[in-house]
C-alpha cells in the first residue's frame, strides 16, 4: 500500500513516563519509549516517528520532559530545533497535548493528531488508513479518537462505547461514552455487545477545536496555554499554573457527553506494553521463553515467560512457567506474568525508602 502524505496534518508525540511498570528495564531517567522493546533495532520513539513520517513528512512535534530532551534529540536527529518541546515538569497529558495544540494553532496547522511515543503497531498500512479517515472527520470540526478492535477482555485498558453512525464518514461512529478500566468480567460483557473498542489515547482534531473544547471546561487553562504559545520564553513561569489532568477527563469525556466526539475503527494490532506480561505476549508465544537482549547470556530449560539479560552475566531458568526475570547491573526483578502489574509497587517502595539511585 502506498501511504500518501496528508496536507496540513501535524503529528504530536507525547513522550513521557515514570518508568514504573517495566522497572528495572525502564526507569524515570530512561522511560520505555527510549528502549528497543521489540527487537526491531529501533526504540519505540524511533518506530513511532518512522510510522508517522509517511503521513506528516517533517511536521512532527515531540513533547517530552526536560530530563529526556537530549535523548529524544539524539534519537530523532531529523527534527528541527523547534521540533522538541521540553516540559519543565510533568503535568499529565492535557498540558502536553494542549501546549502542542496552542503552538500549532499559531503555526496555522489545519489538523493535529496525538500519538504516544511508546505504543507498538504492527500494521503501518492499517494505521495510516485509520488516521486518514480520522483527519477527514476532524476537518469537519469533530474531536476524533481511533478505537482499537479488542482481541480479548482486558482490564488494563479503558473502553470507548460506540453510538450512531456519522453521516458522510462511512466508518465513523459517534462516541456514546468513554469507560474507565473495567474488571475482566465486565470487559467480557462489553465485548459480547460488539459496541466497545479499546481506548488507545489517539486523538485527531483541529488545534482550535481542541482548545475551545478545553475552554468550555476550564477557560483559564486554555488562556494559559495560548499565553505560553504567544511568548515561549514564559514557559517556566506559566507552566506550573496548569492543572495536572489527563486529556480524557479534561476534554474527551465532557465533549463526548456533549455529542462532539466520534471514533474511527482501528483494526490494526496495537499494544501499549503496559507491563512485562504484555511484553512477553508481544515477543513470543505462551509456551516459549522470550528473550529481550543477548540470547547467548541465557540458559533456559523447560521454562516459559520472558528473560531480559541486561547485566552481562548469564541468566539460567529451569522448570518455571510464566516467569519474568529482568537482570540489570544494579537491580534484579523476578516475578510471574500474572503479577507483572505489581512491579509498580516495588518502585513505590523504593521511592519511599529514598532509593532514588534505583529509580
Amino acid at each position: 500500500m502506498v501511504i500518501d502524505e496528508i496536507p496540513g496534518f501535524w503529528a504530536v508525540v507525547p513522550a513521557g513516563g515514570a518508568g514504573t511498570r517495566l522497572w528495572p528495564l525502564s526507569r524515570s531517567g530512561s522511560p520505555k519509549f527510549l528502549h528497543d522493546l521489540t527487537g526491531a533495532g529501533q526504540s519505540l520513539l524511533e518506530q513511532t516517528q518512522r510510522r508517522l513520517a509517511p503521513l506528516v513528512g517533517d511536521r512532527l512535534l515531540v513533547v517530552t520532559g526536560e530530563a529526556h530532551r537530549a535523548a529524544v534529540r539524539e534519537q530523532l536527529t531529523m527534527l528541527p530545533p523547534d521540533g522538541v518541546i521540553a516540559e519543565p515538569s510533568a503535568r499529565d497529558s492535557m498540558a502536553a497535548i494542549g501546549l502542542a495544540a496552542a503552538l500549532l494553532e499559531r503555526r496555522g496547522a489545519e489538523v493535529m493528531g496525538s500519538f504516544a511515543a511508546d505504543h507498538v503497531i504492527a500494521d503501518p498500512d492499517g494505521f495510516a488508513a485509520a488516521v486518514t479517515e480520522a483527519v477527514a472527520a476532524a476537518r469537519d470540526g469533530w474531536l476524533v479518537t481511533i478505537g482499537i478492535q479488542p482481541t480479548f477482555a482486558s482490564s488494563a485498558f479503558g473502553y470507548i462505547r460506540e453510538g450512531e453512525p456519522l453521516p458522510g464518514h462511512p466508518s465513523a461512529r459517534m462516541v456514546a461514552a468513554f469507560v474507565e478500566k473495567p474488571s475482566v468480567s465486565v470487559a467480557e460483557e462489553y465485548l459480547a455487545t460488539g459496541e466497545y473498542r479499546w481506548n488507545a489515547g489517539m486523538f485527531v482534531v483541529r488545534p482550535t477545536v481542541l482548545l475551545d473544547l478545553l475552554a468550555a471546561q476550564d477557560p483559564e487553562f486554555t488562556a494559559t496555554l495560548r499565553a505560553i504559545a504567544a511568548e515561549p520564553e514564559r514557559l517556566a513561569e506559566l507552566w506550573e499554573r496548569l492543572p495536572r489532568i489527563a486529556i480524557d477527563h479534561a476534554v474527551a469525556e465532557p465533549a463526548a457527553a456533549a455529542g462532539r466526539v466520534v471514533t474511527i475503527p482501528g483494526g490494526f494490532r496495537w499494544d501499549d506494553i503496559g507491563d512485562f506480561d504484555s511484553l512477553a505476549g508481544l515477543l513470543g508465544d505462551d509456551d516459549a521463553c522470550s528473550v529481550l537482549g543477548d540470547r547467548a547470556l541465557t540458559q533456559l530449560i523447560g521454562a516459559s515467560g520472558i528473560v531480559v539479560p541486561g547485566s552481562g552475566r548469564t541468566v539460567a531458568v529451569v522448570g518455571l512457567d510464566d516467569v519474568v526475570v529482568v537482570d540489570t547491573p544494579d537491580a534484579l526483578l523476578v516475578t510471574t506474568r500474572a503479577r507483572a502489574q505489581e512491579v509498580k509497587n516495588v518502585v513505590a517502595a523504593l521511592k519511599e525508602r529514598g532509593r532514588t539511585d534505583l529509580l
